[in-house]
């Protein structure tokens, strides 16, 4: 009996080979219009643009997916259903990770290799991005002079306004904490949610009370991790960004009109959440009974 080649893999006989009126998996993700969106624009033609191209739309998905997460897990806080919620703040984490670690990919782009079509890009920049600008809003970092870079799309800036004027996670958060009977201040549950959050002094009491027992809110605990997990992963995507922009134009400006890397760098200064940063100073060190300090035998 002839061994079969171990270089070839026969097809089952159940497997579907007949897409005259079936459903195709190219038809179902629509794959003809995916694949067909990418347009070098490079003349002469270039060969290192389709990474730049690829690098950026597969990003824009990532970021619709993370966005539409984040919507999802901003309603079912609201409706006090936490623990879907927090799945969704699970997905999240891990599409950062996959967007942090597209950066070496585009690291592989030398100074001279993107010297050769960046001209093409025109006034096009990432800080255009809708979907970036509407996660950061969703996230809390509210910013209504960014608005009118959008004014040219009636319904992407219409989209951008609306999450405006619309809590943000932590405020649905914090809403949250106030339902579970923690001393939230009303004028934190009662700001005007287009302005940036600034930290305030009751909403770091109450989640000092919450670190200071887990054990007794173990799901504001968690969620409060959780939120902390999303922070820091949005800011280690930032810091790759600039590095990896750093590596390729060095001190250029931004072709959408920025400083560039300065402009990057400072974007490393915001945050989302800031009482769960300012409760860290807070949290007591523990200290056994006797304990002062010195050597054990003294």
């Amino acid at each position: 009996m002839a061994r079969p080649a171990r270089s070839r893999r026969d097809l089952e006989t159940g497997i579907e080979r007949d897409f005259g009126r079936n459903l195709s998996y190219g038809d179902y993700l629509d794959l003809g219009r995916v694949l067909s969106a990418q347009h070098p624009r490079a003349v002469p033609p270039r060969h290192d643009e389709m990474l730049f191209i690829v690098q950026h739309q597969t990003s824009e998905l990532w970021l619709k997916l993370m966005l539409h997460e984040l919507t999802s897990a901003r309603a079912l806080i609201a409706a006090d259903d936490l623990q879907p919620a927090l799945k969704r703040l699970a997905r999240v984490k891990h599409i950062q990770h996959t967007l942090t670690e597209q950066w070496s990919v585009l690291a592989t782009l030398t100074p001279s290799e993107y010297a050769q079509f960046r001209s093409f890009l025109a006034t096009g920049s990432g800080f255009q991005s809708w979907q970036y600008r509407a996660v950061e809003f969703s996230l809390g970092n509210k910013n209504a002079s960014l608005l009118p870079v959008f004014a040219h799309d009636q319904a992407v800036h219409a989209r951008l306004d609306a999450l405006l004027h619309e809590p943000s996670l932590y405020d649905e958060v914090l809403r949250w904490l106030a339902r579970r009977g923690h001393p939230v201040p009303r004028e934190v549950l009662e700001r005007d949610v287009t302005t940036p959050y600034d930290s305030h002094e009751g909403v770091v009491d109450v989640l000092r009370t919450v670190y200071a027992d887990p054990s007794a809110h173990w799901l504001e605990y968690e969620v409060a991790e959780d939120l902390v997990d999303v922070e820091d992963n949005f800011q280690v995507w930032r810091f790759r960004h600039l590095k990896t922009v750093e590596r390729i134009i060095g001190s250029k400006k931004g072709t959408g009109g920025s400083s560039g890397v300065p402009f990057l760098r400072r974007a490393l200064d915001l945050t989302f959440f800031p009482e769960l940063y300012d409760v860290r100073a807070r949290i007591q060190d523990v200290e056994p009974p006797g304990y002062h300090g010195g050597a054990a035998d003294e």
